[in-house]
């Protein structure tokens, strides 16, 4: 643990393999393939199948994605006051020409629209408020992204720039690739990727004809302002 601690405050992120077993992948990938996807917080289309809210949507795979495991990853790396503050499924198709530009994750999912200094521009896609937080928030945050399929930059693993989260906000126009390094992410089926918000990032199109299917998780140990409230507060405990 040692190790991954050092990896994500010196280069952003971080792979750790073997976090699930096939069995406990399999269930996960069954419990979400019997939800109903036809709530409005399922979009799907020729190139993405993505469920926002996701474990507001499906809750009974909490517990499944919360093993012991799991928590003790996080316990080790980050400590114990740290939530769950939102949640997505994306499931690439094989066939799949989508890609994601580079960027950083600059916003955070909260209930509302209230003006209130330091936070703002706010953003409303299907009801759901998002925000860019004072840069606090963001570098006191981090993702998981665990893997349902194995990925490489073939099929869509993220593609990263290795230290460019302690940059604060970094544009991809300004990214002299001169000095900059891109490192594609490759997970094995069954393991994670932890990453700091603020690491800019991105995916390819799919050339291999393999799907890609990843849960996307965001946790925070911030207080916000008593005006908003996180949108999917969950303790993992």
């Amino acid at each position: 643990m040692k190790k991954h601690q050092k990896e994500i405050n010196s280069t952003g992120f971080t792979v750790i393999n073997g976090i699930y077993s096939a069995e406990e992948t399999n269930k996960i990938a069954r419990t979400i393939d019997a939800a109903n996807a036809d709530r409005s917080n399922f979009r799907k289309s020729e190139d993405l199948f993505a469920i926002r809210q996701f474990l507001k949507e499906i809750p009974d795979v909490k517990d499944l994605i919360f093993t012991p495991a799991l928590k003790n990853v996080i316990h080790e790396l980050f400590g114990h006051d740290y939530f769950l503050v939102k949640s997505i499924y994306f499931d690439k198709p094989e066939n799949s020409n989508w890609f994601v530009a580079y960027h950083q994750d600059l916003t955070i999912s909260v209930d509302q629209k209230v003006e209130i200094a330091g936070f703002g521009p706010y953003t409303n896609k299907r009801n759901q408020f998002a925000v860019q937080p004072p840069l606090n928030i963001l570098e006191n945050s981090f993702t998981i992204r665990i893997h349902l399929d194995d990925t490489n930059k073939e099929n869509g693993a993220l593609k990263v720039i290795p230290d460019s989260h302690s940059k604060g906000i970094y544009r991809p126009e300004n990214v002299d690739w001169a000095i900059e390094t891109e490192v594609s992410c490759n997970v094995k089926c069954g393991g994670i990727m932890m990453m700091k918000p603020l690491l800019l990032h991105g995916s390819n199109r799919t050339t291999n004809n393999k799907k890609r299917r990843v849960i996307h998780l965001e946790f925070s140990n911030q207080i916000l302002p008593k005006e908003l409230k996180w949108s999917e507060q969950l303790n993992i405990d």
